[in-house]
């Protein structure tokens, strides 16, 4: 009797093998985050969902908050929960205004989600009716192309000036025509250009570029850094570029930039 109990002892205080997470050192946020990405790329949605949930409610300060949101919309979307979704990018957006390059894609998906559901919802009818106007251009596209498929005539400002846009012209007169309307010419745009002018310092000679209006968006590639970060004190809002210049005279600087290395000017022809 007694040695049965000796030898049942040991059982008693055998430590329990630590999980993967622990070995690694892994903080319990972390893992919440692995947890959903592991189930995103399994493509189990809805189970993904509930990971991110879980992390922002036990953590919803955390370094993560912000791409758990994002993701926790993507993976509504991605399960098809489209109002659900919706509700979740804007609660990112509204969060967290300062991730540039995610708020861009949030409000693309977000546009997709209320097309899917604007036939049903009033409420995704009225946020492609809001997004109209918003300050990026390929939100506003994305919106009006979604409203034309229900022919509303909200849309047909922002498709007749996505006409002018390169890369949604196509699209914008296709829509333009299922409603019934025809696509207005370029118009303005036709023999206008934007010119850029660089000169280095110490050099005597300057780098004219000309600029097609549909290319607007290159002129930042032409700017340093430090020119960048002044075009942004002085309220240059480069998404726009081709906005202001269709609005603009010939002849007109739109804006010129100085760093150590040289100057820029940008001027509509």
């Amino acid at each position: 009797m007694r040695l049965g109990l000796l030898m049942a002892v040991p059982a008693l205080v055998v430590p329990v093998a630590p999980g993967p997470a622990a070995l690694l050192g892994e903080q319990p946020v972390d893992s919440f985050f692995r947890q959903g990405r592991d189930l995103r790329y399994a493509q189990r949605w809805y189970e993904a969902s509930q990971a991110y949930r879980n992390l922002l409610r036990e953590f919803p300060n955390s370094s993560r908050a912000a791409d758990a949101r994002y993701w926790l919309a993507s993976s509504l979307e991605q399960d098809q929960r489209w109002d659900e979704a919706a509700e979740a990018y804007t609660e990112f957006l509204a969060k967290h205004p300062d991730q540039r390059l995610l708020g861009k894609e949030a409000r693309l998906n977000r546009v997709r989600c209320w097309g899917i559901r604007q036939w049903d919802s009033p409420a995704a009818a009225a946020g492609l009716a809001q997004a109209l106007s918003d300050e990026r251009e390929e939100v506003r596209l994305a919106a009006a192309l979604q409203l034309a498929k229900r022919r509303d005539a909200r849309a047909v400002p922002v498709l007749q000036a996505g006409l002018r846009v390169d890369v949604s012209s196509e699209a914008c007169r296709l829509a333009l025509q299922s409603m019934g309307i025809q696509p207005q010419s370029a118009g303005p745009t036709q023999g206008r250009f934007l010119v850029i002018r660089v000169k280095e310092r110490g050099k005597a000679e300057v780098l004219t570029v000309r600029l097609a209006l549909g290319l607007a968006r290159a002129v930042g590639g032409y700017l340093s850094d430090e020119q960048l970060r002044q075009a942004k004190t002085k309220g240059v809002d480069m998404e726009r570029l081709m906005d202001q210049a269709l609005n603009a005279p010939k002849g007109t600087e739109l804006f010129s930039l100085d760093d150590t290395k040289s100057n820029v000017t940008v001027t509509v022809e």
